[in-house]
């Protein structure tokens, strides 16, 4: 397929049909966070290793396909907050919208345990979520929970959008996996993982990673696995191309799904096939993708910031 730099062309071209496509949600906003909609290929610049790249724009992501991992953190503070996302089945079904669907109910403390597998019906997935209950122990261990989502994700071979809604805590507590490992699997997969925190705190805040500030594959990598050690349902949307919320009442919760909601809904999802090596694959490591939209220099932009190429084989110590 032969597509003119940062455009596409009439050929047809199916997201769910090619290998070694990077998908990249993003949305675009003015400086006073109202959404601009209808831009065309043409109005975009996505670099991969500052390298610009051929794109294509998939005009109607709401006909596609999703198959999502709802992940719940049921144990620590989460005992505290199961009045306040009382609403999130309904607010699942406004996510899900009209597209064709599957939907998976995760919780994990020390352990991920699937309380419902994949569904399409919406009303199954309310039922089993009604069932969740708060759950003891110390520990909250996010990363490997997301593994586990991403792994269950994977094993559908679907060719859907394949997104993690992950309700948690900001930090992770207890898991065996490495961030690093996360990363890497999240990145080779495309999946997206759009955060709802509870209880922030005081917890960190921090700047999106976009491009630069590492060097190399491995620099990139240590400054992501650094940032997941300060706020890993943060870092994780921000690596992936998903969104953030937090919340500290069952109203802020509910004004943040909306928001997320609305986002979902009206995102542009870019798409390119790396520049290949001598393999034919793009070279192995972290990558750092960044956006851009030059017609409009003062909007705000999110977006995927980075993807994983190839196997991660060795972990260096300092990315532990």
């Amino acid at each position: 397929m032969t597509l003119s730099m940062h455009a596409q062309d009439s050929q047809p071209y199916t997201l769910r049909t090619q290998s070694n496509v990077v998908l990249v949600p993003a949305t675009v906003q003015t400086k006073h966070g109202e959404m601009i909609y209808a831009l065309k290929p043409e109005q975009f610049v996505v670099e991969d290793n500052g390298v610009p790249q051929t794109i294509h724009l998939d005009e109607d992501t709401d006909s596609l396909g999703l198959t999502m991992v709802v992940l719940l953190q049921c144990s620590r503070s989460a005992v505290m907050e199961s009045a306040h996302i009382a609403g999130l089945a309904t607010m699942i079904d406004s996510i899900v919208g009209g597209a064709p669907h599957q939907i998976a109910v995760v919780s994990y403390s020390e352990d991920p345990t699937l309380l419902g597998n994949f569904s399409s019906d919406t009303a199954e997935t309310a039922e089993t979520l009604a069932q969740l209950t708060p759950c003891d122990g110390s520990a909250a261990a996010t990363f490997d929970a997301v593994a586990y989502a991403t792994k269950l994700l994977e094993a559908r071979d679907d060719h859907n959008r394949h997104v993690i809604l992950l309700v948690s805590e900001t930090r992770d507590h207890g898991s065996k996996t490495k961030a690093a490992e996360v990363i890497a699997a999240l990145g080779r997969t495309n999946t997206v993982v759009d955060s709802v925190a509870f209880s922030p705190g005081k917890t960190e805040i921090l700047n999106d990673l976009h491009y630069g500030g590492g060097s190399g594959p491995i620099g990139l990598l240590v400054m992501a696995v650094n940032a997941l050690k300060k706020n890993v349902s943060h870092e994780l949307a921000a690596l992936s191309g998903g969104e953030y919320i937090n919340f500290t009442t069952r109203n802020s919760f509910d004004e943040g799904m909306l928001q997320l909601t609305n986002h979902i809904h009206n995102y542009y999802l870019l798409s390119f096939q790396p520049k290949s090596g001598p393999d034919g694959n793009p070279s192995p490591g972290m990558h750092s993708i960044r956006v851009s939209a030059p017609d409009y220099p003062s909007a705000r932009l999110r977006f995927r910031e980075s993807y994983f190429s190839g196997a991660l084989d060795t972990v260096p110590p300092e990315a532990q």
